[in-house]
């Protein structure tokens, strides 16, 4: 791995332009680890463009750099790009997919299922974020981390350990927090009040009608929660301010997954899966063409709400516990 490395700072020295993407539906460690990336690169003399399929969700507006994410690629060559937890290449979106004009492509990820499409794949599922991937290389070239790049990173790595309360939540997380804090010269509270405690009220009133769809299965070891279009309409709420819902359920005790269907047409829903570590999600989002981690993951299930629910629960009643 750490040969790896060495090998994508060398190609950082020699490139000149650089683009950046990662997901669709970005969460806080795409756009942090990718605008962590960006302030990295800058500070040390590259040009660099930061391209996401969809908008920077407004929860991370704050972040330095998201104002400057392009929906478009230009037009030019890029002597690097980097491609950001994205799991599979073709979720970084169809105008990434077709650009060709890139010279080398670097894959950072820690998704357990992820596919080895670049000329360098630095992949790690035991690092708690692709954030800190970004931080491995960053201090490998010599960096010392800057506001803007510390500050990116810092979400990056407190939004994917769910403020360092999942299980993924490892030395390196908590060791890197403090390096950047330090380095970066961040307000912890800060950041946990732009992140924690300034919620839409649209989300707010979302919630009040996702958690009347509340269901327990398997003996109350399951439990699930669902979003359909025509809560979005009454509350005049986004699909991106149902970021976190699926903790409501996997927060009950008992429960060891949580399961969130999420509406994205008239018969097709997004299904989403935590654990709390005993059950590896990503092997039930596989059945669904998804993946992720074992503790998040994720699929798509064509049908209606009925038969998209009968689908996964008797996917999760079949599975190794």
């Amino acid at each position: 791995m750490m040969e790896t490395i060495q090998n994508i700072v060398e190609a950082i020295r020699r490139s000149r332009s650089v683009l950046i993407t990662s997901h669709e539906g970005p969460d806080g460690d795409a756009v942090g680890s990718s605008l962590g990336m960006a302030a990295f690169l800058r500070a040390i003399g590259k040009e660099v463009t930061v391209h996401l399929a969809d908008p920077v969700p407004e929860l991370y507006r704050f972040l330095p750099g998201a104002e400057q994410v392009r929906s478009d690629i230009p037009d030019q060559d890029f002597d690097l790009a980097f491609v950001l937890d994205v799991g599979e290449f073709r979720r970084a979106g169809t105008q990434f997919g077709n650009f060709k004009r890139i010279g080398q492509t670097v894959n950072l990820d820690h998704h357990l299922t992820c596919e080895h499409f670049g000329a360098y794949n630095l992949i790690d599922e035991q690092a708690a974020a692709t954030g800190l991937l970004v931080w491995r290389i960053a201090k490998a070239y010599g960096f010392r981390a800057d506001h803007d790049t510390a500050l990116c990173l810092y979400v990056a790595v407190l939004t994917d350990t769910g403020s360092f309360r999942y299980s993924n939540a490892n030395r390196e997380a908590f060791e890197a927090a403090g390096e950047l804090l330090e380095q970066g010269g961040l307000n912890a509270w800060f950041v946990s009040e732009r992140l924690y405690e300034s919620q839409p009220r649209k989300r707010l009133e979302l919630l009040s009608m996702a958690l009347p769809t509340l269901e327990f299965i398997r003996d109350g070891q399951a439990a699930s929660l669902t979003v359909t279009l025509d809560m979005y309409a009454t509350s005049g709420a986004s699909a991106e301010l149902t970021d976190g819902f699926v903790n409501y359920p996997r927060s009950v005790a008992g429960v060891e997954v949580a399961i969130f269907f999420r509406q994205l047409e008239e018969k097709k829903y997004k299904v989403g899966f935590r654990s709390k570590g005993a059950v590896n999600v990503a092997a039930l989002a596989q059945a669904f063409g998804g993946g992720g981690h074992h503790n998040a993951a994720g699929g798509t299930v064509d049908g209606t709400l009925d038969e998209v629910k009968r689908i996964v629960y008797q996917a999760v009643h079949e599975a190794a516990w």
